[in-house]
C-alpha cells in the first residue's frame, strides 16, 4: 500500500483558521464599493444601507415608546449632568447620562458619546466606578464626553450593551455546577449570533433609540448631531454613522483600521464580529455609507491592536471612497504619540467646525 506524503505547507490545512484566511477576499466581496462616479455611489449606499442593516441585526423590532424617566440632575458647575432611564426594545433598558452646557445659548448641538471596554459610562462623565465624583480625567477615555460639554455641545452618553449597570449577572442561568461564569460581552455575541444578528446590531438599535428621544427634547438641535467614541465606542460611532443619517459628523478614535490587520488578526472581544460581514469588503468600503459626511480618525502610533501602518492604509483608501463624491477634504486625521487612548488634540474643534460654525 502507498501512501502519499503532505510538505510542511501543506501541512497549514490541519488549521482551520489558515483555510479562513484563504477564503478571506474584500476584492470580491459582493457589497464592497466599486462606484466610480457620485450618482453610481448614491445608488450604493442605497442598497447597501439596507444589506448591512439586515446583517448587524435587531434593526426591525417592534418601537418601544420614545420616552425617559428621569431619576436625577446634578449641578457640576459649568454644565448640568442629567441621568435618564429609556426602553430601546420590548425587552431592553438603557440608562444614559446627558450633559448640558451652562454658558451655551439654547437649542444645543448635540454628540453622542460612545464609551469603550471598561467599566461603562461612568468613566467619561466624571464619575468613579462607585458612582463618586472625579474632577481629574482618568485613563483611556479621558472623560471625553465632560470635554465635549465645555466645548459647547449637548452630549448624549448612553450605557451600552454589555458594560456598566448593562452587564449580565447570570442570575437566570443554572451557575451553581462549579462551571465559570460567562463573560458578558461573549455570552450576548453568541447569543445575538444564534438569532442571526450581532451586538454590533444591538448597539446600533440602541444608538437609534436615543437619537429618536433626542429628537422629543427642545433644547436640543438635532440638526447638528455629531458622534465620538473610543475602542469598542469607536466602533459603535462607525457603524452608527454608516446606518444612522441623522448623525452629521463622527470621530472615531482607536477603531478605525482595517478587518485584515486588526479586527481578525489578534485577540478582540466578541463584541466586534458580525456573521455575514465579510460581503462589505473592508472598513474603507463601508465608509462609502459615511461619506461624504465629516469622519475624523483618531490614532496612536503605540496602539497595539490597531496597528498605525494599517490605520493610514485604511485611511487612504476612504479617501479614494470620499474623492468619488468630491469630498476628500471631509476625512482628516490626528495620528498622536501614545497608546490606546483619547487625544483629543483635533476632535473637539473639527466637531465644532462641522456642526456649530
Amino acid at each position: 500500500m502507498s501512501t502519499t506524503s503532505l510538505d510542511y505547507g501543506e501541512m497549514t490545512d490541519l488549521q482551520p483558521s489558515a483555510e479562513m484566511w484563504s477564503l478571506y477576499n474584500p476584492t470580491v466581496a459582493p457589497h464592497r464599493f466599486q462606484a466610480e462616479d457620485r450618482s453610481a455611489a448614491e445608488m450604493w449606499q442605497t442598497k447597501t444601507h439596507e444589506a448591512l442593516v439586515n446583517t448587524i441585526g435587531f434593526q426591525t423590532e417592534s418601537s418601544a415608546p420614545t420616552v425617559a424617566q428621569h431619576l436625577e440632575t446634578v449641578d457640576r458647575g459649568d454644565y448640568i449632568r442629567e441621568k435618564l432611564l429609556m426602553r430601546t426594545s420590548e425587552h431592553s433598558l438603557m440608562p444614559f447620562y446627558l450633559l448640558l452646557p451652562k454658558a451655551v445659548p439654547q437649542p444645543y448641538p448635540v454628540v453622542l458619546a460612545f464609551h469603550g471596554h471598561g467599566y461603562g459610562v461612568k468613566d467619561i462623565v466624571g464619575l468613579w466606578e462607585d458612582g463618586t465624583e472625579r474632577d481629574t480625567p482618568d485613563g483611556y477615555h479621558k472623560d471625553f464626553a465632560i470635554a465635549l460639554c465645555r466645548r459647547g455641545f449637548a452630549v448624549a452618553a448612553p450605557e451600552i450593551a454589555c458594560f456598566g449597570e448593562r452587564q449580565s449577572d447570570f442570575s437566570y442561568l443554572n451557575v451553581t455546577l462549579g462551571q465559570p461564569v460567562p463573560d458578558t460581552c461573549a455570552h450576548t455575541a453568541m447569543l445575538a449570533f444564534h438569532h442571526g444578528g450581532s451586538v454590533v446590531g444591538l448597539r446600533v438599535r440602541d444608538g437609534r433609540r436615543l437619537v429618536d428621544y433626542l429628537e422629543s427634547r427642545n433644547e436640543l438641535d438635532l440638526t447638528r448631531l455629531g458622534a465620538m467614541g473610543i475602542s469598542g465606542g469607536g466602533m459603535h460611532t462607525f457603524f452608527s454613522t454608516c446606518v444612522d443619517e441623522r448623525i452629521k459628523a463622527c470621530v472615531v478614535s482607536g477603531y478605525y483600521s482595517t478587518f485584515r490587520d486588526s479586527i481578525l488578526a489578534m485577540h478582540h472581544c466578541a463584541c466586534n464580529f458580525v456573521p455575514g460581514l465579510h460581503r462589505f469588503g473592508e472598513m474603507y468600503d463601508l465608509v462609502g455609507l459615511i461619506a461624504p459626511r465629516p469622519f475624523l480618525v483618531e490614532a496612536g502610533n503605540r496602539d497595539p491592536i490597531f496597528p498605525l501602518d494599517a490605520v493610514k492604509y485604511s485611511v487612504e483608501r476612504a479617501r479614494e471612497v470620499y474623492g468619488v463624491f468630491g469630498a476628500e477634504g471631509q476625512i482628516e486625521t490626528d495620528y498622536f504619540e501614545g497608546r490606546h487612548q483619547i487625544s483629543g488634540r483635533r476632535a473637539y474643534d473639527f466637531l465644532m467646525e462641522r456642526l456649530i460654525a
